[in-house]
């Protein structure tokens, strides 16, 4: 499992817009509101395109 810290996730619609944007394409998506942080098991080669699709939904992500 992959851990990442998300930036400008404030909200429930913010977790949604994730999880309904991305879910179907990379698996199940928890985030953690309080402490901004994303779990998800994905392959290596598909990270950089995951954090891509993050980054043009408009928030950040940081390895943890």
């Amino acid at each position: 499992m992959k851990k990442f810290k998300v930036e400008n996730v404030n909200c429930q619609n913010c977790v949604n817009l994730i999880k309904n944007s991305l879910e179907d394409k990379y698996g199940n998506i928890d985030i953690n509101l309080n402490e901004k942080i994303l779990s998800i098991h994905i392959k290596d080669e598909d990270v950089q395109n995951f954090k891509n699709e993050i980054l043009d939904l408009g928030f950040g992500i940081e390895d943890i």
